[in-house]
């Protein structure tokens, strides 16, 4: 096929709505390069071009256009469309704001520098310079006063018809996906604001944001598995943080009363809708502060933002209705077992009465199990997904939660929460263990179990042990998934969809 008929068949499957081929996107993109060869020649390289002046932009030019009709603007952006009329034609580019329409004539721009116009592609992106006015169909544009060429696109943007759809090309090429979907742009712009409502708000209540180490020896502060790496200088094993508690709390004992720090985590886990290896996190610790006001924080946080951010704490998710607003429903993990599977742990006291009962359900291990193990596996496998919230569980069995203070009404259980909202753990909260002698022994208990081969459980942390011993006062501490709250307030169906370049296998 030779270029002529190459040309044809490209605007055959152009003009027929058809996705066009990958024989022809490779001529398209072979006519871009020499479309640059030719501009080079001439003096005119693109890639030369240093700068433009940009003083104005598309939505305010049209949110303000009483006040801008008939003053020259200079504009910068990406050809979206581009419609010839014989000596005049006009193109959409699109800034950081929107779109807007320009007008570009033979007789103002000379008919040296049309021609040369009519070169351009979309993808190509220019710099304009002309009057505001109104089209005689009522569409707010710009009168073109001088257009120029400051980078040539070699690729091909997805055609106006079947645009990109596919997910996981959505997410390698998110550079792409940001161009020709707008609403992605609109939803990642929506989290920056999520995340400076988050700020403000703990910066309203005397919280310091701080900075604490991503690489570490110990990845502690949950029960997670690390991703592991080597230090070479050094010469030792060393480990991305899976959270940031610890370091926090050294802080408490340092004397920073509120402190927190959002950041990314890193957990050598599984990927599906809700979790991605790197994510983000936010951790807070409050001197002098319990269970009671970490609960008070979060759900006054959670509505106060979307209020802010969306201006109503009555927020819609994938076809379901949430009302964020204060108080949040409380509930026992124990009650939600007796609710949703039918054992009742008040009448249930000792391990082996919890082993027939894990038997009875069938739980694996079922044999070795302790009474609070078998709470927490119940709670998890039948009862997470009945709580669609706002609500807190409370009364953590002390096995599964190595960091936190015990009830002293219940020393089988501990002063923590997590807040559930559609069935997700958004927030997980504790009055913090500082009994130094209680924290070494189920630091050690949690020791022994990661050397039977359990690579979530925590790792001894001598360090944070001397800490408490130096003296951590009592001390309420919060941990939100700032990722699940975005996808929340964002409506976005996967986490994917709210991380700009989320991990991906390579092709």
């Amino acid at each position: 096929m030779n270029s002529e008929d190459s040309r044809k068949q490209i605007w055959k499957e152009i003009e027929n709505e058809e996705e066009i081929s990958e024989e022809s996107l490779n001529e398209m993109r072979l006519i871009r390069r020499e479309k640059l060869k030719k501009l080079q020649e001439m003096g005119r390289d693109p890639f030369l071009v240093e700068s433009w002046d940009v003083k104005n932009y598309s939505m305010d030019i049209k949110n303000n256009f009483d006040e801008m009709e008939g003053k020259v603007v200079s504009c910068a952006g990406r050809i979206m469309a581009k419609r010839q009329m014989g000596k005049a034609s006009f193109i959409d580019i699109q800034d950081q704001q929107g779109r807007i329409q320009c007008y570009i004539r033979q007789d103002v721009i000379t008919p040296e520098e049309y021609e040369i116009f009519l070169t351009y592609d979309i993808g190509d992106i220019v710099g304009v310079v002309g009057e505001v006015f109104k089209t005689k169909h009522g569409e707010i544009s710009i009168k073109v006063s001088e257009i120029k060429l400051l980078t040539k696109s070699l690729q091909i943007l997805p055609n106006k018809f079947h645009g990109l759809k596919d997910h996981e090309t959505r997410y390698r090429q998110r550079y792409v996906d940001l161009i020709v979907n707008p609403e992605v742009k609109e939803k990642f712009i929506l989290r920056s604001k999520i995340i400076k409502e988050i700020k403000n708000y703990l910066e309203r209540r005397g919280f310091l944001e701080v900075d604490t180490p991503i690489l570490t020896t110990i990845a502690g502060g949950a029960n997670a598995r690390p991703f592991e790496t080597h230090h070479n200088t050094l010469d030792m094993d060393m480990r991305l943080r899976i959270s940031n508690e610890l370091y926090l709390k050294r802080l408490i004992v340092g004397g920073f009363d509120r402190v927190y720090e959002m950041g990314k985590m890193f957990r050598n886990e599984g990927m599906d809708r809700n979790h991605n290896p790197e994510f983000t996190s936010m951790e807070l610790y409050q001197a002098y502060g319990n269970m009671e006001d970490m609960m008070d924080i979060t759900e006054n946080l959670i509505s106060t933002v979307a209020q802010n951010v969306l201006g109503s704490m009555v927020i819609e998710y994938q076809g379901k209705t949430f009302d964020l607003t204060p108080p949040w429903e409380r509930l026992t993990m124990q009650d939600a077992v007796k609710k949703w599977v039918g054992e009742d742990f008040d009448k249930i006291n000792t391990d082996e009465e919890a082993r027939e009962v894990a038997k009875k359900q069938n739980l694996e291990n079922a044999e070795t199990m302790t009474r609070g193990l078998v709470i927490s596996t119940l709670f998890e496998e039948y009862c997470e997904k009945h709580l669609e919230g706002p609500l807190f569980i409370i009364g953590h069995p002390v096995e599964i939660s190595p960091l936190s203070k015990r009830d002293p009404k219940d020393p089988r259980i501990t002063r923590r929460f997590e807040a559930y909202i559609n069935t997700w753990e958004i927030a997980n909260a504790f009055s913090e263990l500082n009994d130094p002698i209680d924290q070494y022994q189920r630091f050690k208990a949690q020791q022994e179990q990661l050397e039977k081969g359990d690579n979530e459980a925590h790792p001894m942390d001598e360090d944070f042990v001397n800490a408490l011993e130096v003296g951590m006062p009592p001390t309420g501490g919060l941990g939100i998934g700032i990722d699940r709250v975005i996808m929340l307030l964002t409506n976005a169906a996967s986490i994917r969809d709210i991380i700009l370049f989320p991990t991906m296998k390579p092709l």
